[in-house]
């Protein structure tokens, strides 16, 4: 037997876990069907007939070979043990926390809450709905006020949201004053804010508030402070709404089941974090942060808002409530540029609140104020000073010149402090804080010795608030937060929620625009791994060199696929990366003493945050008129960008544009910019419909941002957490966004953006793992599928539905439009009626009427198998035989399946039976339901009836009977 050995293929060599094939919905075959239909032999012959061939990139992606599953989550853990992860007594508004298992198993980690989109099909959301609801219920009980959202991003942008809505409500004045006790951060995004609104931000004590002499229209409070004390700031509200203007107050929400609520000592608004109620520290982020009012500010208020309304038959249903103010809508006359929220992390902070609840709460503050104030005896006993009571959970110790000597021994004993560099330090203590941590930190204030007393020596302390500091009202008095605190019931009541509502584990969700891919396994699950969950932002560096290196490869990555010289991750939403972005490039202006270049040309084409974020960069927005097929108008474009050529500062396009449609001009258009004196701006929403196959820079681009959330795979989560970095031209590097915790970003930088130094850390993991298992071929493969998958769908709805737009060869980009406008006239059919039929066939609608009025936006991407497009076609394609029955006399015009649709599970019971076609029809109107049905669970529901009777908060138990 000859021992010769046989030479293996380069192929043999390659791990045998091939991500990309498990990623990409068609097989091979599938593609090859697909093409067939098109009239294409190849995908690279698709690709050359739909994508300007000037701007096509003509190399690989310089990105790393793709790596299989196993190996390379071996990599990660590797990566993610170069973080440490010490006790972080830092504060600052993060604290550690304990997520209930039965959360983190059943929501954090759960693709039917995860991979769930924004509620804007109310039938097929009322889960999350709820929870959404509790949530808002949750912040309006701790908080006093009536009012609140379902999530902002985070605290410090909450707190800039409210300084815009202060500035709304009270017109003439330019002044807005922040409380030097507030987050160094806040301060730092606030200040950013502002500066493009020409609003002067005044930072000082409390005592300095001069109303009148300082033009304010807002005055923000930190309660308690950044460094741990609790101020009666009632006398301050009184003088602050006699000088006109409005009080708002960052506040702790653990700490408000104790302390006297904002809402009873005269804030016009509450905002802060909902991060320790369940949330992991994740290295800063995502946290769902908050926002409350009075109810006659509701229509200024910022993000969605949950509210009850009634289904058509009379019944209790959940919806976004006030709608019109979405910034889809309102464009350059919204309330604030703000698109996604924090959904997921809003639904976990919420059920921690229904876990425990107000008893719960109340004893976890109860015993987070209990050791802090052992603590500070020890202190005492150690002739230390710790600042007076009261306090909460924060101390600040006075230590002189022996700061470093402490901290050396905290680091040591792996502990971190706050270190506020003038001879004092902070202690912040949180929910898993246990008495040996107490004695650790009393031997580290002893300069590393035994205290020489006993933690248990100090039992004796005051643990309660006196008048009028102690809270006295009640809270969380509603069912819900009164009988889950088993985890039996917290299990079926989390279940039964899930399963209201329509995620990727149910079908395809089709929406345009918003790329509801895979979100694979393997690149969620280190979101939860200590190393990277447990991590608090401001740790020292040293401490985070797994983050850094992750950090570093995603933006080297990121950089290499748009062709830009470097990237920024601190934008936490897309939203945030087109205010970055827009600012950055103010900031390049204004240092070529071009300050007055303050014109943005946006295409009436354009995603409706453009305008928004715009204004808020303090742009003025020109609109650029479309052509028929879609295209911008580069006519008008030529004239608006003489017109402004003085002042003109940026172009704000999407590319492929919003009309899902290469457009050929888009060199031309960006020379035009140029040649003016402006920036081009690209809203990356569509990028991946370029990734592998043409880059922003490349094109012309000199900003793109990144819906991390989209193309790279980080999951919707029900409407959030989302991610916006932005890449920038060369010439913009300096002026991407720094942190005044940790001194990233350089003395140009535009200020402060998020209020963690890398926008949301802890699921930055997510895009990694993608990038790296699909390596450049497969990103390429992925974009091409994309497109074959778009093109395909639209041939075969073409002889339905007609497409709106096309480009160069009749061909779309990534996602199409289909014309549903005449329907109203030949069969009173509306786009509102095709999407909730669609529920009855087990789909989500495609994005509805927009950007055109009364269309529907399709985008299939590479994820789904054909046979899924297929049966979304079939539905689409019986929905127009429906339609047809209506236009032809067959049906009832007021009575019929799309009028009622969606049905419920009620309904099909109902007797009796009254309607002119048969209960099969109704609810099983397609063979694949018999497989698999989805129920929704409450009939269509009065939008109307919903805003004229607003309630946005959990309704009384009797309003249900």
């Amino acid at each position: 037997m000859s021992t010769k050995s046989v030479p293996l293929s380069t192929a043999a060599l390659a791990p045998t876990d091939t991500f990309p094939r498990r990623h990409l919905g068609p097989d091979e075959a599938e593609v090859r069907e697909m093409l067939e239909a098109l009239g294409y032999r190849s995908l690279e012959e698709l690709i050359e007939a739909t994508i300007p061939e000037g701007i096509r990139l003509r190399r690989p992606l310089r990105l790393p070979a793709a790596r299989g599953e196993h190996e390379l989550l071996d990599e990660l853990h590797a990566l993610a043990s170069r973080n440490q992860v010490f006790r972080s007594f830092i504060g600052m508004g993060y604290y550690d926390c304990i997520t209930p298992p039965v959360i983190q198993r059943n929501v954090l980690e759960n693709p039917g809450w995860y991979t769930q989109y924004t509620p804007y099909q109310a039938e097929i959301a009322q889960g999350r709905l709820e929870a959404l609801l509790n949530f808002q219920t949750m912040v309006a009980d701790l908080t006093a006020l009536p009012l609140a959202n379902a999530s902002l991003l985070d605290e410090a942008t909450a707190a800039a949201e409210a300084m815009g809505m202060c500035r709304n409500l009270v017109r003439g004045r330019r002044g807005f004053f922040v409380a030097e006790d507030c987050h160094p951060q806040t301060i730092a995004v606030v200040r950013t804010r502002a500066k493009p609104l020409g609003i002067e931000v005044h930072v000082g004590p409390v005592s300095s508030v001069d109303v009148a002499g300082q033009d304010l229209f807002g005055v923000l409070v930190q309660y308690p402070t950044t460094d741990g004390r609790v101020v009666d700031h009632a006398a301050l509200a009184e003088r602050v709404h006699a000088g006109g203007a409005l009080f708002v107050v960052a506040a702790d929400l653990l700490a408000l089941t104790l302390l006297r609520p904002p809402g009873e000592f005269g804030a016009d608004m509450c905002v802060g974090s909902s991060q320790r109620f369940g949330v992991p520290l994740g290295f800063g982020g995502p946290h769902a942060a908050f926002l409350s009012t009075r109810d006659e500010h509701k229509r200024q208020m910022p993000g969605r808002i949950v509210g009850v309304s009634k289904d058509r038959h009379g019944r209790p249903a959940l919806r976004l409530a006030l709608q019109t103010r979405e910034q889809h809508i309102r464009r350059d006359k919204a309330t604030s540029n703000i698109c996604t929220a924090q959904v997921l992390l809003a639904v976990m902070a919420s059920m921690y609140a229904v876990y425990h609840g107000p008893e719960g709460l109340r004893e976890i503050a109860r015993r987070v104020r209990r050791l802090t104030s052992v603590l500070a005896a020890g202190l005492r006993r150690l002739g230390l000073d710790p600042g007076r009571d009261p306090f909460f959970d924060t101390l600040r110790v006075r230590v002189g010149a022996r700061a470093s000597e402490v901290v050396a021994a905290a680091r040591a004993r792996r502990i971190n402090l706050r270190d506020y560099g003038d001879g004092s330090l902070g202690v912040s203590l949180d929910e898993t804080t246990l008495e040996r941590d107490l004695a650790l930190l009393l031997e580290c204030f002893a300069g590393g010795r035994e205290a020489g007393f006993a933690v248990e020596e100090l039992r004796d302390v005051n643990e309660t608030y006196s008048a009028p500091l102690a809270r006295t009202s009640g809270f969380l008095s509603h069912d819900v937060f009164n009988r889950h605190h088993s985890e039996h019931e917290m299990l079926r009541y989390l279940h039964r929620l899930e399963t209201r509502d329509l995620s990727l584990t149910t079908s395809m969700i089709p929406l345009g625009s918003c790329t509801m891919k895979l979100n694979a396994t393997a690149e969620m699950m280190p979101v939860t791994w200590r190393e990277f969950a447990e991590l608090h932002p401001f740790a020292p560096a040293d401490q985070a060199q797994g983050y850094a290196e992750l950090f570093a490869q995603l933006e080297a990555w990121l950089a290499e696929i748009t062709g830009f010289a470097a990237v920024s991750l601190q934008p936490n939403a897309g939203s945030q990366g087109e205010y970055a972005g827009l600012l950055v490039i103010r900031a390049w202006h204004r240092r070529r003493g071009q300050a007055e270049r303050d014109v943005c040309l946006i295409p009436v084409s354009a995603h409706g945050t453009n305008p928004a974020s715009a204004v808020t960069a303090g742009f003025k927005v020109v609109v650029v008129a479309c052509d028929e097929k879609g295209n911008i108008d580069v006519a008008d474009l030529r004239r608006k960008a003489e017109e402004h050529r003085d002042r003109l500062g940026a172009l704000m396009v999407t590319y492929p544009s919003t009309y899902g449609v290469f457009e050929e001009t888009i060199r031309e258009v960006c020379q035009v910019v140029h040649e003016h004196g402006g920036q081009v701006y690209m809203d990356g929403a569509n990028m991946n419909a370029q990734v592998g196959l043409t880059r922003p820079a490349d094109i012309g681009a000199d900003v793109c941002h990144l819906n991390l959330h989209k193309t790279f795979c980080i999951p919707h989560g029900g409407g959030g957490p989302g991610m916006g970095p932005i890449g920038v031209a060369a010439h913009l590097v300096p002026f991407l966004p720094g942190h005044p915790v940790t001194g990233l970003g350089t003395a140009e930088s535009v200020g402060t953006v998020s209020a963690a130094p890398y926008g949301s850390p802890n699921i930055l993991v997510i895009p990694w793992v993608y990038i790296a298992l699909m390596g450049p071929d497969g990103l390429r493969r992925a974009s091409e599928v994309a497109i074959l998958s778009a093109n395909y769908m639209a041939k075969r709805l073409e002889s339905h539905y007609p497409v709106v737009f096309t480009g160069k060869n009749s061909r779309v980009a990534h996602e199409f439009i289909v014309d549903v406008r005449p329907f109203k006239e030949s069969a009173g059919v509306e786009v509102d009626d095709i999407a909730k039929r669609l529920i009855d066939y087990g789909f989500h609608a495609p994005t509805m009427s927009f950007p055109v009025a009364g269309t529907l936006m399709i985008e299939p991407t590479e994820s789904e198998p054909k046979g899924e497009l297929d049966r979304f076609c079939a539905a689409m394609i019986a929905i127009r035989e429906e339609i047809r029955a209506l236009e032809e006399g067959r049906a009832d015009r007021a009575d019929n399946a799309l009028k009622n649709s969606p049905h419920t599970a009620r309904d099909l019971v109902a007797e009796p039976w009254t309607h002119p076609y048969t209960r099969e029809q109704a609810v099983f109107p397609a063979p694949w339901l018999h497989a698999h049905k989805f129920w929704p669970f409450v009939a269509r529901i009065d939008n109307t009836y919903g805003d004229r009777n607003l309630v946005c908060a959990c309704p009384s138990i009797e309003s249900y009977e």
